[in-house]
């Protein structure tokens, strides 16, 4: 990625934080384009440039970081079991939070978050998001294990069983009362669907 690709990808990431911080701040109502565009440091037609909504600009991070999985899993090593590189991959890209400095870690955050999720827009793009991002998953083991996107089912199994144990993840987080430890939910998740999720 040139310089020129790296600074529009900053500037995507720093619009959908945008969108994230005051939507849960305020409520997604009451955010506007204008506002998150003014945090970025933009115009509102700069925003526009990237996305065409706010709930898009929200959803935005979630298909990237599930997106990511597939570059993953991709680079990993040829000879690594199939669901061993797909843990791997998941572990390495996908980030359900902030960084330390910008996910406030008060029980306002979460219970922001929540209610940012249970938006109807939102939840519309969410889903569009996640279904692409699944597609792209299945494109990515579907060149490992050497099946055919278009006519077998295999892939698209594979990569809907990550998506739902994703799901699963982020929905145990939100309702958790403590902060559990994510990567020891995605390690505990892709082990069940690993071995075939057998009765606890």
């Amino acid at each position: 990625m040139g310089l020129r690709e790296r600074k529009k990808e900053e500037l995507r990431v720093a619009l959908s934080w945008a969108a994230i911080r005051l939507t849960v701040e305020r409520g997604f109502d009451n955010v506007k384009v204008e506002d998150i565009a003014a945090e970025a440091g933009v115009s509102p037609r700069t925003f526009n440039n990237y996305f065409s909504s706010k709930a898009e600009a929200i959803a935005a991070r979630q298909y990237e970081r599930a997106a990511q999985i597939a570059q993953e899993l991709r680079a990993r090593p040829d000879d690594e079991p199939l669901w061993e590189a797909i843990g791997h991959a998941v572990r390495a890209r996908f980030a359900l939070g902030m960084t330390e400095d910008e996910a406030p870690s008060e029980e306002g955050w979460s219970t922001g978050i929540k209610l940012m999720l249970r938006h109807p827009a939102i939840q519309g793009e969410l889903l569009r998001a996640g279904r692409a991002a699944q597609e792209e998953l299945a494109a990515a083991v579907a060149e490992r294990t050497g099946t055919d996107l278009d006519r077998d089912l295999y892939p698209h199994l594979v990569a809907g069983s990550v998506n739902a144990a994703l799901l699963a993840v982020t929905d145990l987080l939100l309702r958790a009362d403590s902060r559990p430890s994510v990567a020891d939910l995605l390690r505990d998740a892709f082990h069940q669907v690993t071995a075939g999720l057998p009765t606890p």
